[in-house]
């Protein structure tokens, strides 16, 4: 039989691998938006999409609730990465 303190190892062991699944796949995504911003600002297109993101964020929602997370929660960090990435952009195209 496994021992709480062993069972509490694999856990942690579990919440490390998605740890590093989660920021590898952020920075994939980065990657990605980082072509964006430089797509935007070789058209003159403006960093932010409000259009864009109000679907996201009822996409995420419904794919957060459909995932037993609260909608709320995946909402919050849409938005928070949103901003990073219309960070990115704002700089990209300051830069060009």
């Amino acid at each position: 039989m496994t021992s709480p303190t062993e069972q509490l190892a694999e856990f942690r062991q579990s919440i490390d691998n998605l740890d590093a699944i989660l920021l590898h796949t952020l920075a994939e995504r980065f990657k990605v938006t980082q072509a964006v911003g430089q797509l935007k600002a070789t058209h003159d297109m403006p960093p932010a999409d409000k259009e864009r993101e109000a679907m996201q964020i009822a996409r995420l929602r419904s794919l957060a609730a459909t995932s037993g997370l609260d909608p709320a929660f995946a909402e919050k960090f849409l938005n928070f990465i949103v901003a990073e990435v219309i960070r990115h952009h704002e700089q990209i195209r300051d830069e060009a």
